[in-house]
């Protein structure tokens, strides 16, 4: 039958292909971090004296400290939410709510980044600033873990068999970042400067793969980088001329006395 002809085997009621989701959450992280950019605002001219836009640029440290962390941050919930689908062959209705939880958050983030971009210096209102923007990424992390678990428990969801002992762990170190989010509220009402400091940490902290990798002795799938191919005729040949008993010259050995 021509590959034309083919057509692919229907999904189990209920489930739906994970692409339509994957592209959709893709445009807002797209989205989200463009907007960060449109607070970096230039220095007016007419406000700027002559030989002072070097010092006018500097002033406005706050804003590029805050959108390099919103970025960074945006950055790594993309990286980490691709590698999240790798895993995933088909979603369910809770799923795509629990993403869309995900993507209300993230879509929201220039606004705290703005908040606090312009409240980082001003004394007491900076904590209250560091709070918001605290808060924003605790809801973040509590909506990337729900999707997670909203995932992991249907296993027709998954392409692979997932360790449970894995999972635990990636449970863990998703808890671990929760409470740090958590106590970083509390650190900002002792500076917000170093605040938005820890929270640029932990962006780099989840740049590292959070998810494990494949459960031990479980075969690669077909047609993986990790699968390995089958021998090709020329290879078994010389496999079997390697392991095969040398018959011929046994044949021709004359018999021992």
């Amino acid at each position: 039958m021509d590959s034309q002809d083919r057509q692919p085997a229907p999904l189990p009621a209920g489930l739906m292909s994970s692409q339509r989701l994957e592209a959709f959450s893709d445009g807002v992280f797209a989205i989200a971090a463009t907007l960060l950019v449109l607070d970096l605002a230039v220095p007016p001219r007419d406000e700027t004296p002559a030989g002072g836009l070097a010092a006018a640029l500097g002033r406005q440290w706050p804003a590029y400290f805050a959108y390099l962390v919103s970025f960074l941050v945006i950055g790594i919930i993309l990286v980490n939410h691709h590698t999240m689908f790798t895993k995933v062959r088909q979603v369910d209705r809770p799923v795509m709510f629990a993403n869309l939880a995900l993507l209300l958050v993230v879509s929201a983030l220039p606004f705290p980044t703005r908040l606090l971009a312009e409240y980082l210096t001003a004394d007491a209102d900076s904590h209250v600033a560091a709070a918001v923007y605290s808060g924003a990424m605790f809801a973040m992390s509590l909506a990337y873990s729900t999707l997670w678990l909203a995932i992991t428990r249907d296993a027709r969801l998954m392409h692979e068999h997932l360790d449970p002992a894995a999972n635990r762990a990636t449970l863990r170190r998703f808890g671990a970042g929760g409470i740090v989010y958590l106590g970083t509220i509390g650190l900002s009402f002792v500076s917000a400067v170093a605040t938005l400091a820890v929270h640029g940490a932990i962006a780099v902290y989840y740049c590292f793969d959070q998810l494990g990798g494949r459960a031990p002795g479980l075969a690669a799938p077909a047609g993986s980088a990790e699968s390995p191919e089958p021998p090709g005729p020329g290879v078994a040949a010389q496999a079997g001329r390697a392991t095969s008993p040398r018959i011929s010259g046994t044949a021709d050995a004359p018999p021992d006395r």
